[in-house]
């Protein structure tokens, strides 16, 4: 097949095959009493890709709607697919199973099933140069929408050493830190991944920021941020965490978990944060 014939009958069949085989569980729902349908609906497949319940059922029935890079991702993130069988359904769509933008890398369905369990919990995956895949609902209300950028902004990094917005949600005395980490996460990755890749492209495009280039000569590597956690948020003000971390070495990405201890004032501020969701909180991004 070549990469831009689109087969429609192997689409719909792959489609309903792996919808059919996902389980409420697999994706942190409910199994109701009154559940008849073996695997899950097209109604919560389609609320899990982020696309309409019609689109979903037209793709299903082998029509010859294909589908564009960016929504063949969100398939492939919403029914949890391995790498795989990721790159099986680009063919099937008559794509290129490269991602061509940021937005569309594939998400490790390991940490996806972890993140579905946490939906009341701050929690975000992110990618090996500080870009954020997906947040939970607390997580956007605590830090931000950081799914929302496009470009070079994609990355934590580059947000850091270019936008002042991007550490306001920080404590002030944790600054410095967090600079030297990040040139020192920046510098390791850009040695393992040669000459023209992401992070050094990265790297080298952040040299004209004082800050980053002063780091930078400073050759440090292997430095980590502390569990401890400490926010401003614009709302609540400050909030003392911990953050676990869940690695996929396979795909490079982070799972971060933010939690307080029960019994403080930090505690109080997230649960009410997780409470309220992000409606009150969302035109509060800097």
């Amino acid at each position: 097949m070549e990469d831009d014939t689109l087969d429609g009958d192997g689409l719909a069949a792959f489609l309903r095959g792996r919808r059919l085989a996902l389980q409420p569980e697999d994706v942190g729902l409910r199994r109701g009493p009154r559940r008849r349908t073996s695997g899950l609906r097209r109604e919560e497949v389609a609320e899990l890709c982020d696309m309409s319940v019609d689109y979903l059922t037209r793709l299903e029935r082998g029509t010859k709607s294909k589908p564009s890079q960016h929504m063949a991702a969100a398939l492939a993130r919403g029914l949890r697919l391995t790498p795989e069988e990721r790159n099986h359904l680009f063919l099937l769509c008559g794509l290129r199973p490269e991602a061509r933008d940021p937005r569309d890398a594939h998400i490790s369905p390991g940490l996806l099933r972890v993140m579905d369990r946490l939906q009341d919990t701050p929690a975000e995956i992110v990618g090996p140069l500080g870009d954020t895949l997906q947040q939970t609902p607390p997580a956007v209300a605590l830090l931000g929408d950081e799914t929302r950028h496009t470009g070079p902004a994609r990355s934590a990094f580059y947000r850091w050493f270019t936008d002042p917005a991007a550490r306001a949600r920080y404590l002030p005395e944790d600054h410095q830190l967090h600079s030297r980490v990040y040139v020192s996460i920046l510098r390791a990755a850009a040695t393992a991944q040669g000459a023209g890749s992401s992070a050094a492209v990265l790297a080298a495009g952040l040299q004209r920021y004082p800050e980053f280039a002063e780091l930078w000569q400073r050759q440090e590597v292997g430095l980590r941020w502390s569990s401890a956690k400490r926010f401003v948020h614009p709302e609540v003000g400050r909030i003392d965490l911990y953050c676990q971390t869940l690695l996929d070495p396979d795909e490079g990405q982070s799972l971060l978990i933010f939690t307080a201890t029960p019994g403080t004032e930090s505690y109080d501020k997230l649960t009410l944060l997780a409470v309220l969701g992000t409606d009150r909180f969302a035109g509060s991004d800097a």
